[in-house]
């Protein structure tokens, strides 16, 4: 075991998943520190949100394990993993109907974290206010737009009060002025000292977060490394990129 994944806050050590003949995580090691942000690349079908499943507690390994704060996580169930500090936003935000958008994240933060009804209310204000939600906490949530939707989804995980925020695909089907402002919310959510893992097929909007990237193929890691590095290696050029990112 390396250093690194000694001091992680969240770390899977040779994580395997199959279906039927079909290997979808292949003996991976992965790791994120305190504070750290990773972001994983790959082309579909790599494996990516079959590791943020396994990570989260939806799928179960059939090999290798899961660890959180230096403890084995791997037969925790999802629920029992928030309660503990990881968080998960998904690629297609689906706010409680009816709900105001305040009433939203107060779910996140009593069910979520457990807290009291005072605790979860001035919790609710400052993710708001770090989410850019706060003049809209009164909306119906179903009522808005796609970049305040995320935004939602965004805020009900910080309110759960994660270590470790897990992001799937977040910033599909944004146009790119609408990408540029969620990553400038999720630069703010980093001032919050939470770790985030963060996979992502706009590279360019991943790059302006991240400290470290990994690239999947086939259910491996097939590189990891500075973000600038990584981009540059020729086997992840040949599987994912086509070409070198300027």
């Amino acid at each position: 075991m390396s250093d690194a994944q000694t001091a992680a806050v969240l770390a899977g050590r040779g994580l395997s998943r199959s279906y039927g003949q079909l290997r979808v995580l292949d003996r991976v090691d992965f790791h994120v520190g305190p504070v750290e942000a990773v972001g994983i690349v790959g082309p579909n079908g790599a494996g990516k949100t079959t590791l943020l499943n396994v990570l989260a507690g939806s799928v179960a390994p059939n090999e290798g394990t899961v660890h959180f704060g230096g403890r084995d996580i791997t037969r925790l169930r999802p629920e029992s993993r928030c309660r503990r500090g990881i968080g998960r936003a998904f690629q297609i935000p689906r706010p409680f109907g009816g709900m105001t958008v305040l009433e939203n994240v107060i779910v996140g933060a009593t069910y979520g974290a457990g807290l009291g009804r005072r605790a979860a209310y001035d919790r609710c204000v400052e993710v708001l206010e770090a989410c850019g939600l706060i003049d809209l906490a009164n909306r119906r949530a179903d009522s808005l737009g796609l970049l305040h939707r995320k935004r939602l989804e965004l805020a009900r995980a910080v309110a759960t009060g994660p270590r470790v925020l897990l992001l799937d695909e977040i910033g599909a089907g944004l146009t790119d002025a609408e990408a540029a402002e969620l990553v400038d919310t999720i630069k703010t959510l980093r001032q919050l000292h939470i770790a985030i893992v963060w996979i992502e097929h706009i590279v360019h909007i991943l790059l302006q977060v991240v400290d470290r990237l990994v690239c999947m193929d086939a259910g491996r890691v097939i590189a990891e490394g500075e973000p600038a590095t990584v981009l540059g290696n020729a086997v992840v050029i040949d599987a994912y990129l086509g070409k070198a990112v300027p």
